[in-house]
């Protein structure tokens, strides 16, 4: 997929708390309120151990690598005042936006800027110095997941989208539609660990002769009609690897980690 499209993530700054993000959009283009990102939003598993960990303190430098749902970001606000600075970084455009609706402390700087976590040197250079703590939190959010517009729920039908970033170019369905059995096959080894990889390669290229892939149920009928049902999985859903295997390649993610 890198070979088809720049590796670097378009990003952009804001001017927050009164600058302009870019305002999350439902399918037909209307904007859409999602979920907040305070206290009713999502709440990182490893939270207290990962605070406990970095320590942050006041005056300090921190740079939230995956700002998502906020909730390291906010944990973080708390600890940095006063005097600190607090950078977030996403991908996802709706994740800013969300963010950028909470009250900033007057004792506090906190910037955002949409980009890869790949380009964390140079969104780094806003803070002005070396960064006391850097933290990673690696997948999707549960506001991701919840939302079937974004493509990354098998449990929801919705567009077959799976970006993190919406300004990219390729959707799920775009490489289910164009790429070659090989390919489909070597995505779904290295990145799905899916033992029948090739007989779902093989079926998503018989569907799409047929029709083109358009929503998660298309990819989840194939999955399913591809896998007998006696080797169904008994703890996860039968097209989890796949899903995860697609979303990794549309969106590089191996690629900003290296």
């Amino acid at each position: 997929m890198a070979r088809r499209r720049p590796r670097s993530t378009r990003g952009f700054r804001t001017r927050w708390p009164s600058g302009d993000v870019p305002r999350a959009r439902d399918r037909r283009g209307r904007p859409r309120p999602d979920r907040p990102s305070g206290p009713a939003g999502h709440r990182p598993v490893l939270l207290q151990e990962v605070i406990t960990s970095l320590q942050p303190a006041p005056g300090q430098a921190f740079i939230d690598a995956t700002l998502g749902g906020g909730g390291y970001a906010r944990a973080l606000m708390e600890r940095l005042r006063p005097g600190g600075v607090l950078l977030g970084i996403d991908r996802d455009a709706s994740a800013l936006e969300r963010f950028a609706q909470e009250p900033v402390p007057p004792d506090l700087t906190v910037m955002l800027e949409h980009t890869n976590f790949a380009q964390l040197d140079r969104a780094a250079e806003r803070i002005g110095r070396p960064p006391n703590g850097i933290v990673f939190d690696l997948g999707l959010s549960s506001v991701q997941l919840d939302d079937p517009d974004r493509g990354f729920s098998f449990q929801t039908d919705g567009p077959l989208d799976m970006r993190l970033d919406r300004s990219e170019p390729w959707t799920a369905a775009d490489l289910l539609n164009r790429e070659s059995e090989s390919e489909l096959r070597r995505i779904l080894r290295d990145y799905g660990q899916e033992r029948w990889g090739s007989r779902i390669a093989q079926r998503i290229v018989e569907r799409r002769r047929r029709a083109p892939f358009k929503t998660t149920k298309d990819l989840v009928d194939v999955v399913a009609g591809a896998i007998p049902r006696g080797a169904w999985p008994r703890d996860i859903h039968v097209a989890t690897r796949t899903f995860q295997a697609f979303r990794i390649a549309v969106n590089r993610e191996l690629d900003a980690i290296e």
